[in-house]
């Protein structure tokens, strides 16, 4: 089965790749690696909340938007070189906007994760870091970037 194919499966739509914010592409390749800009959880060209996760943003909440941001990065994989070129996710790194004394940062980086491995099954499980940040881009919660082995 095909990722796309897998992704009709699952219901889930890719979204348009998000335009970049800043001088920067988002994704690159080099080799048989794809490495996607930090991709923030916008929808429809929008950031659907701002905030400090553990302040004004909750962990579910948070959780949420880090598989908005994993959608978004596996948009700019499809739209560089095809999302059935995936053959895994090697990394995911996640940064998360937090209130002081917020520690659950994984957790918010599991919403990335999880969509990662209800996709791709064995070839979604990877290598990540999830790291509390004190500001994101445009006030975002949460941030994510992947690197992907294509064939």
């Amino acid at each position: 089965m095909s990722w796309r194919a897998r992704l009709d499966e699952l219901g889930i739509e890719l979204p348009g790749v998000a335009a970049p914010v800043a001088a920067y592409v988002p994704a690159v390749r080099t080799g048989s690696h794809v490495y996607t800009s930090g991709q923030l959880p916008f929808v429809a060209g929008a950031l659907p909340a701002t905030g400090k996760v553990g302040g004004e943003i909750g962990q579910d909440e948070a959780k949420g938007y880090a598989r908005t941001c994993a959608l978004n990065a596996l948009a700019a994989v499809d739209a560089l070189v095809g999302l059935d070129s995936i053959t895994r996710v090697v990394k995911v790194v996640g940064f998360v906007a937090s209130a002081e004394g917020f520690t659950g940062q994984p957790a918010v980086v599991n919403g990335a994760s999880e969509l990662l491995g209800e996709i791709f099954g064995d070839a979604g499980v990877h290598a990540r870091s999830a790291v509390g940040v004190a500001e994101l881009p445009l006030g975002a919660p949460v941030e994510v970037e992947l690197i992907v082995e294509i064939g």
